[in-house]
């Protein structure tokens, strides 16, 4: 029989790999041990997970951050930002902006590698091209914002401190492994110089241009917290909000020359939203973003942020809600246990011990996270017992890392450097996790 099976795999691999799946999927439905209590629990869980968070975090929270990402693939200069990465900048220059850049970006483990690997095969430096990469998924401005705003303050901010740290301090130190080698490879001339494609508005434009942007993104999810100053920002975060969305419309008619009478009918109706449903708004920001999109669509100079920015929803919306629905499915909300018993998790990662750390900083390697995704499963293993030291490893070494992420990365750098890179992700995450959870 197994001759059988490897005869027909050598013939059309393709096909047993079907077979294998059509019968994976059967056995799985066949076994699922549906009418038992915990498993109705934990399916009732992952529906109340996925609804919450649609309902709090998808809205004034995705949905701007879409825009944003679109806009960075429109508006800014390639050429600009690869001159500042290339082999001929200055080292604290390159790893500083390819680690900051990671703020603007809304990429996943996966979605960075073509990114990296344009950058590293044109002559970016190894450095600054591997902070570049962690940088990326790791610390993108969505992903800040949410893990502030969901799992606290403390750990949103310790989050991107560690993750800009770990950026400059990878990049760096793998610098410094292969410096022979990069400087071989600088002097052979291998990989082109970066070449500026130009930028249609100024420089002080764009940058206000997206602080705008973000500024909204960031004010309207301003979330409640210990601190008498975050509470008086938070009190009049809607005011902030609404003066940040009328400065970003004024921009768009004098600098980006949209016509003035649609801006204003927009605006129009997201104020009567605003005023006729005040706990609501949620329904003033959806119509604000509809119509920016609709004018953007309309002008064929910018009807590319809204192709880009649809690309983005696209991609990331369906495996947000399948990784929030399967994370509620294994470990329910917070105080509520899904399909994995919440003493297993606390006997694993249970506590802020150096194992507890290890494991969860290797789980999170190996492990794929699509953008955000990390933020929910991390939220039920805390509420399952999960420490604060492992959970910040996670979150550190989740995202930048998978799989699949590895076995691409080999492709472009080969197998040496990526098993240092990985390893340093891994023993960085695990100490910072560890000393975390334990003196902070």
């Amino acid at each position: 029989m197994s001759q059988i099976l490897r005869d027909l795999y050598r013939q059309n691999p393709r096909q047993a790999h079907l077979m294998l799946l059509i019968v994976a999927v059967f056995l799985v439905i066949y076994f699922i041990p549906a009418g038992t209590a915990r498993f109705d629990n934990a399916v009732l869980e992952a529906v109340y997970l996925t609804n919450w968070y649609a309902r709090e975090h998808v809205i004034l929270c995705l949905l701007p951050a879409f825009l944003i990402a679109g806009a960075m693939a429109v508006y800014i200069s390639q050429g600009s930002v690869m001159r500042h990465l290339g082999p001929a900048a200055s080292k604290p220059v390159a790893l500083g902006v390819a680690a900051v850049s990671g703020t603007l970006l809304a990429v996943c483990s996966c979605t960075v590698l073509p990114l990296f690997g344009g950058i590293y095969k044109r002559g970016a430096g190894l450095g600054a091209a591997i902070a570049f990469l962690y940088s990326g998924p790791a610390i993108n401005i969505m992903a800040i914002v949410v893990t502030a705003k969901i799992l606290g303050a403390e750990l949103g901010i310790a989050r991107a401190v560690g993750a800009i740290g770990f950026a400059v301090i990878i990049g760096l130190i793998m610098h410094l492994i292969y410096r022979k080698e990069e400087a071989a490879r600088a002097a052979s001339g291998s990989g082109r110089g970066f070449e500026d494609d130009g930028s249609e508005k100024p420089l002080s434009v764009t940058a206000l241009f997206f602080l705008l942007m973000i500024g909204i993104l960031v004010f309207a999810n301003w979330a409640a917290a210990d601190s008498p100053v975050w509470m008086a920002i938070h009190a009049w975060k809607w005011q902030v909000t609404l003066a940040l969305g009328a400065g970003f419309a004024t921009m768009l008619v004098i600098f980006w020359d949209w016509p003035l009478r649609p801006v204003l009918l927009i605006a129009t109706l997201v104020a009567l939203a605003a005023l006729m449903a005040p706990d609501t708004p949620e329904l003033a920001f959806v119509l604000a973003i509809i119509g920016v999109m609709l004018l953007a669509t309309a002008r064929e100079q910018d009807r590319e942020w809204a192709h880009q920015s649809w690309d983005f929803t696209k991609q990331i919306v369906p495996l947000l809600v399948i990784g929030v629905f399967v994370a509620g499915l294994l470990l329910g909300r917070p105080g509520h246990e899904g399909l994995i018993p919440s003493h297993w998790v606390s006997a694993a990662v249970g506590d802020n011990s150096l194992t507890s750390t290890v494991i969860a900083s290797v789980l999170g390697a190996f492990m794929y996270f699509s953008t955000l995704t990390e933020v929910p499963i991390v939220e039920g293993l805390l509420g399952s017992g999960m420490g604060k030291g492992p959970a910040l490893a996670l979150l550190l070494a989740g995202p930048a890392l998978s799989l699949p992420n590895m076995l691409v990365i080999r492709t472009i750098i080969g197998t040496e450097k990526t098993a240092v890179y990985c390893g340093l992700v891994i023993c960085m995450a695990t100490i910072t996790g560890y000393l975390y959870g334990n003196y902070w």
